[in-house]
C-alpha cells in the first residue's frame, strides 16, 4: 500500500524527497489501514460476549454515534451521526457494542443507504429483538468538495425492522426521541 500511495503522490506531480512528503506514503498506508479496519473484524469480536439476559421490553436508544466513513465511488469521507433503537425480546447487547457494530461498518469503503441495512439487520440478528430501528445522518465530502460542491447537503437514510417497520407507534417514538 505504501508504494501504491507513493505512486499517487509521484502522479499528482509531486516531488517524494520533497521534505513534507518524504514519509507521507508510510502514513497514508497506515492512515488507509486504520480508516478500512472494519475489514479485519468480525461481529463475534465486536461483541465479546456482551449480550445480557433482561426482562426489559421498552425501546433501547443510543443516539447521536459518530460515523467516519469513506465512499466507496470516491474514497472520500463521509461523516455523520448514527441513532440506533431496539425493542429487546429478553437479551440486551453491551451499550458500547452498539457504537462498535456502527464503526465495524463505517470502516469499510461503502455506501451510506448499505451501512444503514448492515447495522440494523446486525442489531436484530445479535440481540433477537422484536425490531430495531437505524436512522443515519451524513455530510459527503465528494458532494462538498467535488461535483455539485454542495456546502450544506445532508444525506439521511433509515432502515426500520421488525415492530419499527410494522408498528407506527414504534416508529414515531423512535423518530421522536431522536429529534
Amino acid at each position: 500500500m505504501k508504494d501504491n500511495f507513493a505512486n499517487i503522490i509521484s502522479a499528482v506531480g509531486e516531488d517524494l524527497e520533497r521534505d513534507g512528503l518524504k514519509d507521507t506514503p508510510e502514513r497514508a498506508a497506515k492512515a488507509f489501514q486504520f480508516l478500512t479496519r472494519g475489514y479485519t473484524q468480525d461481529i463475534d469480536e465486536v461483541v465479546n460476549g456482551a449480550i445480557f439476559e433482561s426482562d426489559n421490553d421498552e425501546m433501547v436508544l443510543v443516539k447521536d454515534i459518530e460515523v467516519y466513513s469513506l465512499c466507496e465511488h470516491h474514497l472520500l469521507p463521509f461523516i455523520g451521526k448514527c441513532h440506533v433503537a431496539y425493542l429487546p425480546q429478553g437479551k440486551v447487547v453491551g451499550l458500547s457494542k452498539i457504537a462498535r457494530i456502527v464503526d465495524m461498518y463505517a470502516r469499510r469503503l461503502q455506501i451510506q443507504e448499505n451501512m444503514t441495512k448492515q447495522i440494523a439487520e446486525t442489531i436484530m440478528e445479535v440481540t433477537g429483538a422484536k425490531g430495531v430501528g437505524v436512522v443515519l445522518e451524513a455530510k459527503h465530502l465528494c458532494m462538498m468538495m467535488r461535483g455539485v460542491e454542495k456546502q450544506n447537503s445532508m444525506m439521511t437514510t433509515s432502515m426500520m425492522l421488525g415492530a419499527f417497520r410494522e408498528g407506527h407507534a414504534t416508529r414515531s417514538e423512535f423518530l421522536t426521541l431522536i429529534r
